[in-house]
């Protein structure tokens, strides 16, 4: 289920050179420092795929927050199913 990020199926966007898939399963405690380093990037052409895997801490709040400030983050809930699982979510959201 797509939550937030941009549609560039319906507005017109460039699609990003590069798609970065976050798959996020109860990494509240380190989860920010992934994000921040994915942000301070000084590419430009690129989205973020994330993909919420049933997380029971704080992951989600934290993924919703990045989304809303970064036009470029795509999240997505999921029920969990494991790592591989996500990450094929994820691979199937990817805009390229």
């Amino acid at each position: 289920m797509r939550i937030m990020g941009k549609d560039y199926q319906n507005e017109q966007f460039e699609k990003p050179m590069t798609s970065i898939i976050v798959p996020v399963y109860n990494v509240e405690k380190w989860l920010k420092e992934c994000l921040d380093s994915i942000v301070s990037q000084d590419a430009n052409d690129y989205e973020v795929i994330l993909v919420d895997d049933g997380s029971t801490d704080g992951s989600l709040k934290i993924l919703r927050e990045y989304a809303n400030e970064n036009p470029f983050f795509h999240l997505y809930e999921k029920k969990n199913g494991g790592l591989s699982s996500a990450r094929n979510y994820g691979l199937d959201k990817v805009s390229l």
